[in-house]
This record gives C-alpha cells, sequence and structure tokens, in this order.
C-alpha cells in the first residue's frame, strides 16, 4: 500500500510537470498553452454574452542581429528584461506569455476595440524602447504589434493568434515599430502578398526575372562609362510589378539571395558582351550585408560567368549597413580584397552620412536624385552638392549624380565639377538586347573617334 508521503511527492511531481508545460523555462512567463487556457477561460465565461476581447503579438526588430553580435546569454538576457517589463505594465486581469524567441503576447480582457488596442501598443513599445542593461554596454531596441479582437478576428485562440500573426507581418512591413489591428482589408492585402510571394517564387525559378541596363557617362563628354543593373518582372498574369514591390518582398521573406544571385549572374553574362573598360554596377540589400556567406556567392558566380571582379561595382545604402556593422565590414574587406569595388548609394538621405564615411571604404558616392532634381531651383540643394564634392575630392572618392532628367541638370553638375552622371536624360533602363543597340550606337563611334584624335 502507497504511503502518505509517497502520494504527496507523486502529487508534487505532477503539479510541477503542469506548470512546466505551461510556463517558458526562461522567462518565468506562460507560454502558448497557458495563452490558449487563458483564451478558453474567458470565452467560456462571455459564452451567454460574447463580449469582446484582444489578444496580441510583440515581436522585437532586429533581434537576431544584436544576438549574433553580443553571443546568446546576453540575447537571453535582453529577453529577460523585456519579460519583467511587460509583466510590470500589464493591466490586471490580463496575461503576457513568451512564444517562440524573441516573440511575446498578450491576452487583454478588458480591450475592446481598434482605438484601445492601438493605445495598449504605444504604450508598450514605448516601455520596450528603453535601453536594455549588458553591464558593459546598453543596446536599444524596437517592437512591432499585431492585434486581433475576438469574435471579429476568429473565435478560438487558433484563429485569432493565426490574425494577429498576420497584423504583425503588416506591421513588419512596414518597418520598425508599427502597430497593427487586424481588419478584413489587411486580411486581404496580406493574401494578395502572399500570392504575389508565390509568383515571384515561380519567376526565379523559371529564369523569368529580366536585368535592365541604364547608362552611367561621364560628365566631361557625356560618353558611357558603365551601366547599373536593375531587376525587371512582367508577370503573365499580374502584368508589370514594380521592383519597389517585389524586391522588399523577397527581402522580407527571405528569398532575396536567390533572387540577387539570378539577377547577378544574368546581368554578368549580358556584360561580357560590352567593352571591357565598362563596368557593370549592381544593388545589394541589407539582408545580404548581414548574412556571411555573400561575398563568398557573389565571387563564386564571377567566377562561373568568367567575368572579371574589377568590372564590378556594388552599390549599398546606409541602412543597409548598419543592419550589422561587423558582418558587413567583413563582407565589403573580402570583396575589395578581389578587386570589387563598393559605392555608396543615396547619399545624403541616410542618418549617419559622414559617419559611414569614416567608419566604411568606399570608392565612390552616388548623390541621391531628391538634391539633383532641385540643384537649379534651389539654393540649398545647390550648396549641399557643392559640399560632397569638395568632402569627396578630399577623400578621392569618385561620384555619380543620379536622377539627372535634363540638359540644364547635366551641364550644372559638370560646372560643378562632379565627375559622372546617370538618369533619364543620358538613358532610360533597357534590355540587353537594347544596351548592345545603345552601345553600337553611342559608344563605339565616340571610342573609335577619341582614339583617331588621340
Amino acid at each position: 500500500m502507497m504511503k502518505s508521503a509517497d502520494m504527496a511527492s507523486l502529487t508534487v511531481s505532477h503539479n510541477e510537470l503542469q506548470a512546466m508545460a505551461y510556463t517558458d523555462p526562461l522567462t518565468g512567463l506562460g507560454n502558448r498553452n497557458r495563452m490558449r487556457e487563458k483564451v478558453l477561460q474567458i470565452s467560456a465565461e462571455r459564452a451567454s454574452d460574447p463580449a469582446p476581447f484582444t489578444i496580441g503579438i510583440a515581436n522585437l526588430d532586429s533581434f537576431k542581429p544584436i544576438n549574433d553580435l553580443f553571443g546568446s546569454s546576453a540575447g537571453d538576457e535582453i529577453l529577460c528584461q523585456v519579460a519583467h517589463r511587460l509583466k510590470a505594465c500589464i493591466p490586471d486581469g490580463a496575461l503576457v506569455t513568451r512564444h517562440d524567441g524573441d516573440e511575446f503576447a498578450f491576452v487583454l480582457p478588458l480591450i475592446f476595440e481598434r482605438a484601445s488596442a492601438e493605445k495598449f501598443g504605444q504604450m508598450i513599445r514605448e516601455v520596450l524602447s528603453a535601453p536594455y542593461d549588458l553591464g558593459d554596454r546598453n543596446v536599444r531596441l524596437s517592437a512591432s504589434f499585431g492585434f486581433a479582437i475576438y469574435p471579429f478576428a476568429g473565435e478560438d485562440c487558433e484563429e485569432l493568434l493565426k490574425s494577429a500573426e498576420t497584423a504583425l507581418y503588416r506591421s513588419k512591413r512596414r518597418g520598425r515599430g508599427q502597430i497593427t489591428v487586424y481588419s478584413r482589408e489587411i486580411a486581404q492585402e496580406m493574401k494578395r502578398a502572399t500570392q504575389l510571394e508565390q509568383a515571384l517564387r515561380n519567376a526565379i525559378i523559371s529564369d523569368a526575372i529580366d536585368v535592365h541596363f541604364q547608362p552611367i557617362v561621364s560628365l566631361s563628354n557625356n560618353q558611357v562609362v558603365g551601366f547599373e543593373a536593375l531587376a525587371r518582372w512582367n508577370d503573365t498574369d499580374l502584368g508589370f510589378v514594380s521592383p519597389g514591390v517585389f524586391v522588399p518582398l523577397a527581402e522580407e521573406r527571405g528569398f532575396i539571395d536567390a533572387l540577387s544571385e539570378t539577377l547577378l549572374r544574368k546581368a554578368a553574362e549580358a556584360a561580357l558582351s560590352w567593352p571591357r573598360e565598362l563596368f557593370l554596377s549592381f544593388n545589394l540589400s541589407s539582408a545580404q550585408l548581414m548574412d556571411p556567406g555573400t561575398s563568398g556567392s557573389i565571387l563564386s558566380i564571377l567566377g562561373r560567368v568568367g567575368f572579371d571582379p574589377h568590372r564590378l561595382e556594388l552599390e549599398i545604402t546606409e541602412t543597409a549597413v548598419m543592419g550589422s556593422a561587423d558582418t558587413a565590414h567583413r563582407i565589403i574587406a573580402d570583396l575589395r580584397a578581389a578587386g570589387v569595388r563598393i559605392s555608396l548609394d543615396d547619399f545624403g538621405t541616410g542618418q549617419s552620412s559622414l559617419g559611414r564615411l569614416r567608419d566604411f571604404i568606399f570608392d565612390k558616392i552616388k548623390i541621391d536624385r531628391a538634391f539633383v532634381s532641385r540643384i537649379n531651383s534651389d539654393r540649398a540643394s545647390e550648396h549641399i552638392i557643392k559640399a560632397i564634392l569638395a568632402m569627396c575630392d578630399g577623400l578621392e572618392l569618385e561620384v555619380v549624380a543620379e536622377g539627372i532628367e535634363d540638359y540644364a541638370e547635366a551641364v550644372k553638375l559638370r560646372t560643378l565639377g562632379c565627375g559622372m552622371g546617370q538618369g533619364y536624360h543620358f538613358g532610360r533602363p533597357a534590355d540587353g538586347i537594347a544596351t548592345l543597340r545603345f552601345l553600337h550606337e553611342n559608344y563605339y563611334d565616340m571610342a573609335i573617334g577619341e582614339r583617331v584624335s588621340a
């Protein structure tokens, strides 16, 4: 016969196991099971009068790069500090849980409608934006939010979670620190994005993404010195899809590498037909500058195609190098060591332009079209361009002015001492065949004329 002490021991063990099944071991918060239990409880209590309540999901922005940079123990410490803050500020009767990785969730029995959910999200966003103490350093993070209101966004926990995740995904697409409350319109928008994603994946697999080329010229004589490769997608069902739509989508959904590798291969193959003195300019995404394998992948593609790395220029933005500076440093160093040149794109529109010039080694600066388009109408833009040109001269950096659309802008930039230009005034993006025709009509005659006069 089992003794009472043994019975008590089994009871304790059972309670401990049950607690473990409902608790996140790292933070001590509840987990998904605890959330489901809370939702079932509220639903049962309100069965006769189904008053609304809200669930929400919070996801830390760019947590993975910080975790990679400082280590998993520092990442765990941040997650525990997040949990402590959330537990301290949620309303009475509400629940906060931790799900996978850097994702936290809320059950909010007394939030009934959109405005209250957004207000709660704003409060939590402020709480999470304060610095996190890691002993010898402080780290700042933002968070994105998705909310779903019962019963409009779902009638059980799984439906509500799915709706909240849809809202969260929309927040992530809009940038950092965004708040979205689920609605049917948002669901349709996300459905279209999913359909677009599948079509894009199929287009990559079937090699249906095209590359067009826009000329970059020397402003001293208007002669072509290179081309920038630009992605183009004309889908059978969807028609023309802007790269401003499908490139960020590929980055968000995690297959920008496949898209970029396809585009670089096609661009390099086309550029083999150009005169060897012409360079190929190609854009790198922020995701690629956070991937240590990027430099090896690029050089491998060039090797397979037989394209000289010295003819390749890679364009990166300030925003791209801010994601994971150490990894970006290594990628840039490896590529420059192989002969690839690096351009800083959209110069003047970021938050730390001068700091980037100090911290990274670039070969070229591209002045953003926002300044170029107003060079003849806005004295401030003219003086900013003058300052950029003077600085680049001192740093021995080449300069390209983007977005030149008329003769007057080209003349002004040449007068100020800008070396190169790009824009519709010199040529619109064109496919590989049209680019070769452009070279035969514009480049070869000029090049021959120059050699004869020399």
